[in-house]
């Protein structure tokens, strides 16, 4: 999801809509080039603009959700400071465990494949080098074999955690709005709810049944074994997702500020926020 959150940037600024919608498309396309990145190169630093940036762009998210029924350009200075923190709090544990485990266990088939050949590399040349790309001293991995595990699986719970309290603050948020605000953009809520979602859920799958899948995968015709692939599938349907959840944020908010939004279909086919004039008496 990289080019339809350009174009939604560029008509937000030409509306002269609030900065933070236009940080919402701009956040979300960092998102998409930054998976792109990391699923071409699978280095560790393309590993953090993959999923870095799902924790700052949430942050955004969930501030324009909360900030819906507020006057124009106002700013809840409060509530920054909060997402902010959250946002290093994320940051740090990232950077000072070097294993980010967010999304791992799809990836860590990925990175096998390629960090086997490197780490031979390494290892003809100076065996402590393995143990500072994987982050860690090799004496201490010789000393402590189960350190690694219990690092990495620490990491993950805590990142996952993180990253569903935000899902789920702006999931508990979207109901509300759709069920005692504006109950007639349920179908937009709700679409943009199921569908990210259903990646979340696909994700998960993948993630637990990794190896099974794969075994599956081998013995099925090539059509079920790419249908079967949750982990492109979660890239898919979160990316589409958020998109419409940025237009289910940005209508609650240019309604609420009675600027006629209305959803258009670009070629009949893809969602964008549009706004007709205001009337005149």
């Amino acid at each position: 999801m990289i080019i339809p959150p350009i174009f939604g940037a560029i008509q937000s600024v030409r509306d002269g809509l609030e900065k933070r919608y236009i940080a919402s498309y701009l956040a979300l396309t960092v998102v998409g080039m930054g998976s792109w990145c990391f699923h071409m190169t699978l280095k560790y630093e393309m590993q953090l603009l993959d999923e870095l940036p799902m924790i700052y762009s949430c942050c955004i998210f969930v501030y324009c959700m909360f900030e819906c029924f507020k006057m124009k350009n106002s700013v809840n200075y409060h509530l920054l400071f909060i997402l902010v923190l959250f946002s290093l709090i994320v940051t740090t544990v990232y950077l000072k465990v070097k294993e980010p485990i967010f999304h791992q266990r799809e990836k860590e088939h990925k990175l096998e494949e390629g960090q086997r050949e490197r780490e031979r590399k390494f290892q003809a040349v100076c065996p402590e080098r393995q143990a500072q790309f994987l982050g860690l001293n090799l004496i201490t991995l010789r000393s402590s074999p189960e350190l690694k595990p219990r690092v990495g699986r620490l990491n993950k719970c805590a990142t996952q955690v993180m990253y569903g309290m935000l899902v789920f603050t702006l999931v508990l948020r979207s109901i509300y709005i759709v069920t005692w605000v504006y109950p007639w953009l349920r179908g937009l809520g709700y679409t943009s709810l199921g569908i990210f979602l259903l990646g979340f859920l696909l994700w998960n799958i993948d993630n637990i049944f990794c190896d099974s899948l794969r075994n599956f995968r081998k013995k099925m015709p090539p059509i079920i074994g790419v249908a079967t692939q949750f982990h492109a599938w979660w890239h898919i349907l979160t990316g589409l997702g958020s998109y419409l959840h940025i237009l289910f944020s940005l209508y609650t908010r240019t309604l609420y500020l009675r600027y006629r939004p209305k959803v258009k279909f670009l070629f009949g086919i893809w969602p964008v926020i549009l706004f007709e004039p205001l009337r005149k008496h």
